[in-house]
């Protein structure tokens, strides 16, 4: 593993540990997740994707938190990870999960409608 990948895993467990203990602002919801950290090669930036299930409101709401506590997050990484320069920190919105929860919904109700067609074709056929 090269030297900015394991600096994206550690920044990753520092940042998701200050969401959850640090970080007391009432707009961030609570199910608030960091899904992946990426640091340039060159260590100058981290874009760290998060993720929240919700609505839009509650989604703008963990961008605007993230955004805010940027400052607070640079400084406790400081603290936290043994590098000359902390990385310039971005968020992005990961809706992966959303999309995977939508996925499956979509997998079970297409389930759902191949047992009732069997069910169907079975009964028919006992009829004849």
């Amino acid at each position: 593993m090269e030297r900015h990948e394991r600096v994206a895993e550690e920044i990753k467990k520092v940042i998701s540990q200050l969401i959850h203990r640090e970080i007391s602002d009432p707009r961030l919801p609570l199910t608030t997740t960091v899904t992946d950290v990426v640091v340039s090669r060159d260590l100058a930036y981290a874009t760290i994707f998060v993720s929240t299930l919700g609505g839009a409101e509650e989604k703008k709401n963990l961008i605007d938190v993230m955004e805010s506590a940027k400052g607070f997050m640079r400084r406790n990484l400081a603290r936290e990870l043994d590098l000359r320069k902390v990385p310039e920190l971005r968020f992005k919105l990961d809706e992966s999960i959303e999309r995977g929860v939508k996925m499956n919904a979509l997998i079970d109700e297409v389930r759902a409608r191949d047992r009732a067609f069997q069910a169907k074709r079975d009964q028919s056929e006992d009829e004849e």
